[in-house]
């Protein structure tokens, strides 16, 4: 009886994963000895490091999955830390056996988008984290890296500015916000308000890095906030990554679809394509249903005609768009029903429905 009880528990916590891995601690070999006497259950969890900041979420989350198995009357967690060779066994296991190496290369099933533009104040980094989430909230598997180095902003976006990677060996495990996993150079300074001064091939280096050594996992979609302009991250990207597809953001006037187009003739001079253009700062609607643009019109189109892709959304000013950002409570969820909110909304649906990297990846697809 004794044993069938050990057995269900087992059982039990193949439904609780680790947070920041995203897979059962049983298949990443963090369940140690369990042990069942007279309805008392110990369960033996080993955390990946000391100081894990998921070590509060898997203790509570072991201890009511095993509180929940029929015969079971009180519970003890015993929780340990990994040996130095555990966790080179799972850094490989996570590996697959490979080694570490770019992990979105030429044969990879995930869609990866860079967004960019080509001037800075755009609403970029609001739109893309925006995106990000609502893609995950769509049921697929999400990553975001903030590529902008110099301006990072994501993690405030997102509302976990002070969150930290944990890193386990060499491989850093990118923490998790509204199912999204997030990496940023603001998670490795000191404040928001650190300046971040390297020339090119640091900035390389970093995202490298970011592709190499953060553990994503099996995405369905990564998302890229580029820098604006076409200066290192953007060649950098275009070399470590020629099958992402670019979004490119721009604001109505029309003075700047003439900066903006020529962010997509970077991407496409480093053998990315270009899907299509987002205008940002659109019209603001007034109380008497009239549209105030405070920015002109027309940019958007104009940016897309010159680069020949869809326009494939038009985002409204909204005080509740900027509000998120600043509070970071994106409004895709804070505030879905703001017509800002249901733009981006319509980008993530084109986005949720292409599908897998397959091979002929371009096949079938069309924006109208």
């Amino acid at each position: 009886m004794t044993n069938d009880v050990e057995a269900r528990i087992r059982q039990a916590l193949t439904r609780v994963l680790d947070p920041e891995i995203r897979k059962p601690i049983t298949e990443l070999d963090m369940v140690g000895d369990i042990r069942v006497q007279d309805g008392a259950a110990s369960v033996g969890v080993m955390l990946t490091i000391v100081g894990c900041p998921a070590a509060d979420t898997i203790e509570r989350d072991v201890r009511q999955a095993t509180a929940a198995v029929a015969g079971v009357s009180s519970v003890d967690v015993d929780v340990t830390v990994m040996t130095k060779g555990q966790r080179e066994a799972l850094t490989a296991k996570l590996r697959g056996g490979r080694p570490k190496t770019l992990q979105f290369g030429p044969d990879s099933l995930t869609r990866i988008y860079a967004v960019t533009s080509g001037k800075g104040g755009v609403g970029k980094s609001t739109l893309t984290a925006n995106l990000a989430v609502a893609l995950a909230a769509r049921g697929l598997a999400v990553g975001l890296v903030d590529a902008d180095v110099f301006g990072f902003s994501i993690p405030g976006i997102l509302g976990i500015e002070g969150a930290k990677p944990t890193q386990v060996n060499d491989m850093i495990l990118p923490p998790v916000v509204h199912g999204v996993k997030v990496i940023s150079i603001g998670m490795f300074v000191d404040g928001s308000s650190t300046a971040v001064a390297w020339r090119g091939p640091m900035l390389h280096r970093t995202i490298q890095q970011f592709l190499t050594d953060v553990y994503f996992g099996d995405l369905d979609v990564l998302l890229l906030d580029l820098p604006p302009g076409t200066g290192d991250i953007a060649i950098s990207i275009g070399q470590l990554l020629p099958q992402a597809e670019v979004l490119v953001v721009t604001t109505p006037q029309p003075a700047a679809a003439d900066v903006a187009e020529r962010s997509g003739l970077v991407a496409r001079q480093t053998g990315q394509s270009v899907l299509g253009v987002v205008e940002n700062m659109a019209g603001l609607t007034q109380p008497d249903g009239s549209v105030l643009d405070l920015f002109g019109s027309g940019g958007g189109a104009e940016t897309a005609r010159r680069l020949d892709v869809p326009l494939l959304a038009s985002v409204p000013l909204s005080v509740a768009l900027r509000a998120g950002g600043d509070a970071g409570a994106p409004i895709v969820l804070a505030d879905p029903s703001d017509p800002a909110a249901a733009a981006i909304s319509a980008v993530a649906d084109v986005l949720a429905t292409r599908g897998r990297n397959l091979a002929g990846r371009k096949l079938g697809f069309s924006v109208s």
